[in-house]
């Protein structure tokens, strides 16, 4: 074989082989287009027969993988790899990794598992995994939640199924829970008659149940007041806030002295 059939061979295979890549890259962007548009679809029908967006979102993610993982094949597939042998391959690393990322799997049965318990949906306020925030997203693995100070966490499904789930926003209401020092000599009658007074005024704030101030404690400044107004969990830091506030305009229309400590030195 002379020079010249040499490389007319290897050119003749790489321009074989350059093609197959460029097919290769083009089924890769077409796919991945197509994928986008399965997942949107899909979406789209399950929004029209009024699915949960909880259940939404976990649904597209697992299409999402599925296409993605079905793309891959092909690929390898056009390459003339045997996708048979290639599936047993990724079977068999499956169950490796599995062995090896336990807790990987961890988080998806625990995803699965907040999805079908529905512990809290998409949209609800939650402390949970030690996090506390709006829940955005339930993922395979792990769930977004965005904190009040608009930081996004990502908290893996396991550690929050395996955790206290507190969930604010399954009760109509909620308790704002505050407390008021009074100074010795205040008439303890008239500062709850001004504070529930005051706490009505305060918009948001529920009427039922009705906000309480009562006595809760005494001090040596004097007797201390827990100030518990109701309301629902998107107002609760307005109503904290205000609340702290109508505290201080009340006792200070009041002309109440300012909690002092007494105390009796005995010379003798």
């Amino acid at each position: 074989m002379n020079i010249q059939n040499i490389m007319d061979t290897i050119t003749a295979t790489l321009t074989t082989l350059g093609l197959k890549i460029l097919g290769a890259i083009a089924v890769w962007i077409i796919g991945r287009w197509l994928i986008g548009v399965a997942v949107r679809l899909v979406s789209a029908a399950l929004t029209k027969q009024k699915v949960d967006p909880t259940l939404l979102r976990y649904i597209g993610n697992i299409v999402s993988v599925a296409l993605n993982i079905v793309l891959v094949v092909a690929i390898l597939g056009y390459f003339g790899v045997e996708t048979t042998s290639f599936a047993a391959l990724v079977a068999a690393m499956g169950i490796a990794i599995g062995a090896a990322w336990g807790g990987l799997l961890a988080n998806f049965a625990a995803g699965a598992f907040l999805v079908t318990l529905r512990p809290f949906k998409v949209g609800d306020y939650i402390k949970a995994g030690g996090v506390e925030g709006t829940v955005m997203e339930i993922g395979l693995f792990g769930t977004a939640i965005n904190s009040p100070d608009n930081v996004l966490n990502i908290v893996g499904n396991n550690k929050i199924f395996s955790d206290t789930i507190q969930n604010f926003s399954t009760n109509p209401y909620r308790r704002v829970d505050r407390t008021a020092q009074l100074a010795h000599g205040v008439n303890v009658h008239d500062a709850i008659k001004r504070l529930k007074e005051s706490l009505a005024r305060i918009p948001n704030v529920s009427t039922t149940p009705a906000p309480d101030v009562e006595v809760i404690d005494f001090t040596p400044l004097g007797p201390v007041l827990a100030v518990r107004p109701y309301t629902h969990t998107n107002h609760y830091w307005q109503v904290y806030f205000d609340t702290n506030k109508a505290i201080t305009d009340t006792f200070g229309a009041a002309a109440y002295p300012v909690p002092e400590a007494h105390y009796h030195i005995n010379r003798g």
